[in-house]
């Protein structure tokens, strides 16, 4: 866990210097927000149809986004070459490096899910059975971010191969996402879709254990 720790430290650190990542997303997803408060404001069936995807299209398109620049500062600097040398299980690199992830991506998802419910009028106790779906959310959507934006790190359109990639892989997780997010949005409990939170935690738990499986190989050959 010590060397886990020290990843995640690592990219704490520097985002809290530079703040490149959270930055970038923070500000795509509240402009995503906005042109949807203007594009839905006065029609409040179409509203309360499309909140959820609204919700979760500025959540994963600003997520896109950071995770494209996940291994970017060891790639320009060099210092994955130096991750790779030391004497530590490649999984280990995942971890922290998708345990990073998770958490900008989740301070995000809240952020965004608080100015959501500002601009379209939801209730604030809302945003509380909303935490545990941008949670599983986050999970599975970054763990597999975190290992395509390793495989995309040598090439030039990075930005551009990773959504493509990512998109048809974490379909599941959306659609799960969406349908959890619809059922809190319409004043229900989370359990009243309890096969969608059930899709989603397993996609979760088979997306981190395949990834983590799989990293060793995407790592070594970048």
């Amino acid at each position: 866990m010590n060397k886990v720790w020290a990843i995640i430290k690592k990219d704490i650190v520097t985002e809290l210097r530079t703040k490149e990542l959270f930055s970038s997303m923070l500000v795509f997803a509240l402009l995503v927000i906005v042109i949807f408060n203007f594009a839905f404001g006065f029609s409040v069936d179409l509203l309360d149809l499309a909140a959820p995807a609204m919700l979760w299209i500025s959540f994963i398109f600003a997520g896109v986004l950071g995770l494209s620049r996940s291994f970017a500062l060891e790639k320009e600097g060099n210092a994955i070459i130096g991750m790779l040398l030391t004497p530590t299980d490649r999984s280990l690199i995942y971890a922290g490096k998708m345990i990073s992830n998770t958490i900008f991506v989740f301070i995000v998802g809240l952020i965004t899910v608080l100015m959501f419910i500002l601009f379209f009028n939801y209730g604030l106790t809302t945003l509380v059975p909303l935490i545990p779906v941008i949670f599983l959310g986050s999970v599975g959507f970054v763990s597999v971010g975190t290992l395509f934006s390793a495989m995309a790190i040598n090439t030039k359109l990075r930005e551009v191969l990773l959504p493509i990639l990512l998109f048809p892989i974490i379909i599941p997780v959306i659609v799960s996402a969406v349908k959890l997010s619809e059922q809190v949005l319409d004043g229900n409990s989370l359990f009243a879709a309890s096969f969608s939170l059930k899709l989603l935690v397993s996609f979760d738990i088979i997306f981190l254990t395949a990834c983590t499986v799989v990293f060793e190989y995407v790592i070594d050959e970048s």
